[in-house]
């Protein structure tokens, strides 16, 4: 199961199957209901319509063989006595059920015997029972149901009370509904049932039972009922597979990326690059990231590449120095150069000391959070230094957020290189420039070609070719200079100083609370 769903496509298409199964059924569960319930009201509003038909007749003293509604065509009637007995039913009624009283024939009528001739008339107390009986049957009878199928025990209840208070040839308001099945002829059905109240002239009370066919609402359940037993099930087909080709075309891209990355990484070619679809999506926006994320991995692959070939370059030339001294000084002792010797091995630490820091700033080393003085590190660096001036008017406190120490290694390299190409004098200058504090450190030798102001700043790049590597150095400072700064969230550019030579301005954000 785990590997059938394992895939986005195929979680897609259950997914989206499955809302609009639900979403069918319930839907489809409310059509039904609808439709019954709108089918059973027009059926009951017929069936009313039936029973009042003939309780007007009888409200105008038509007699029973003359009420138009008996004939059978009509569905099935029954005419109904306030004691429930059945008085007069349709033609043809075989069977009936659901209604007051299941008769389909009136009673005969007992002849009176000459006894019951000369009888005396009912005691009032009789009377008095005989209504209190009508009252119990009313109270005992089932609850009804409205014309859409719903209870109306209440309406019921308002049209039993109503009833005795009709006058002569006058017919109910409400009508009280009720579902049930009868016989006419060889034909039985399902019937909405009507009962319709009348006060007669000459007959007392009666209930008027007119029912009006289910047949169509019942034809009309069972074939929506099909279409959507067979439309469902293909509507709900058609939705899986419209969401897998639709998934699969749009996953189609991400394919390309996995495959493309898996030959990358198994090659080991960091040139290449992922397909990009022509598209403006989520997909498309992706294999671009990628494609960056491996630029920029082949940008820092090269580089880690070349550092080391460069480190190693570096790195060999004083140690064959110092190596060819040794030898030397050990074949002749007394040709040993000490002071070369010392010279090689001083460069050699420091320059594995650059490529240490250079190291621990590319493994993401954060500088110590603490506060530095600008000015006063300005101050500290500079007297150690000859021909290194700081302006003191400019020189005012100025604190920034990071390492002591690397931000001394930074003023360190610049006033070293300022030193190296000056002709004689590196001033040495620090100001606030809104939330930035701005050192600058400027000479006054040749300056920088505005082509080099940047290329400078790469690692082991030495532009003056005709320089010795004692004089020039490794190459690394200024790029140390450079990631410092970065770690500590400034810049570092260079430019051309008003004396001509070259100035280098170092940007940090002022320490907060300043």
């Amino acid at each position: 199961m785990n590997r059938l769903f394992g895939s986005v496509r195929s979680r897609a298409t259950l997914g989206a199957t499955l809302v609009v199964v639900v979403a069918l059924v319930v839907t489809g569960a409310a059509v039904l209901q609808a439709l019954r319930s709108n089918l059973t009201a027009e059926a009951a509003t017929e069936a009313e319509h039936k029973a009042r038909s003939v309780a007007s007749e009888l409200a105008e003293r038509t007699p029973y063989d003359e009420l138009s509604g008996l004939d059978g065509e009509a569905g099935p009637v029954q005419i109904v006595d306030e004691d429930g007995n059945l008085v007069k039913a349709a033609e043809g009624l075989q069977w009936i059920n659901g209604t007051a009283t299941d008769e389909v024939s009136p009673r005969p009528s007992p002849m009176p015997s000459a006894s019951a001739s000369l009888s005396p008339p009912a005691r009032d107390d009789e009377d008095d029972e005989d209504e209190e009986d009508e009252d119990e049957e009313d109270e005992d009878e089932d609850e009804t149901e409205g014309p859409d199928g719903s209870d109306e025990a209440e309406e019921s209840q308002d049209a039993a009370d109503a009833a005795p208070s009709l006058a002569p040839g006058e017919t109910s308001r409400q009508a009280t509904y009720g579902s049930g099945a009868a016989t006419i002829g060889d034909d039985t059905a399902d019937y909405r049932f009507a009962a319709v109240d009348v006060r007669t002239h000459d007959r007392g009370l009666l209930t008027v039972y007119a029912g009006a066919p289910l047949a169509a609402e019942h034809s009309a359940v069972r074939t929506a009922l099909t279409v959507m037993l067979i439309g469902f099930p293909l509507l709900a087909a058609l939705v899986a597979g419209m969401t897998w080709v639709v998934t699969g075309r749009a996953l189609r891209p991400v394919a390309g990326i996995r495959e493309e990355m898996a030959a990358i990484t198994a090659s080991e070619d960091l040139t290449r690059r992922v397909p990009e679809p022509g598209t403006h999506d989520e997909i498309a926006r992706l294999a671009r990231t990628t494609n960056e994320t491996l630029a920029a991995l082949e940008t820092s692959v090269e580089r880690q590449r070349r550092f080391v070939a460069d480190a190693s370059h570096e790195l060999r030339s004083p140690i064959a120095s110092l190596r060819t001294q040794l030898e030397v000084a050990a074949a002749h002792p007394d040709l040993l150069d000490l002071d070369g010797a010392v010279q090689d091995t001083v460069r050699l630490q420091h320059l594995a000391a650059d490529l240490l820091l250079l190291a621990r700033l590319d493994a993401g080393e954060r500088p110590v959070d603490a506060r530095v003085d600008l000015a006063a590190l300005a101050r500290e660096e500079a007297a150690g230094r000859t021909g290194v001036t700081v302006d003191a008017e400019s020189a005012e406190s100025a604190e920034v957020a990071g390492s002591r120490g690397q931000l001394g290694r930074v003023l360190g390299n610049l006033l070293d290189n300022g030193r190296r190409h000056a002709r004689e004098t590196v001033s040495v200058s620090v100001r606030r420039e809104g939330d930035r504090v701005v050192l600058a450190v400027a000479d006054d030798g040749d300056g920088v070609a505005e082509a080099d102001r940047e290329r400078i700043f790469e690692r082991f790049v030495r532009l003056d070719a005709a320089r010795s590597r004692d004089d020039g150095g490794a190459g690394l400072g200024l790029a140390i200079a450079r990631d410092v700064a970065v770690r500590h969230g400034g810049t570092l550019t260079a430019g051309a100083a008003p004396s001509g030579g070259a100035l280098f301005e170092l940007r940090l954000p002022l320490a907060r609370g300043t």
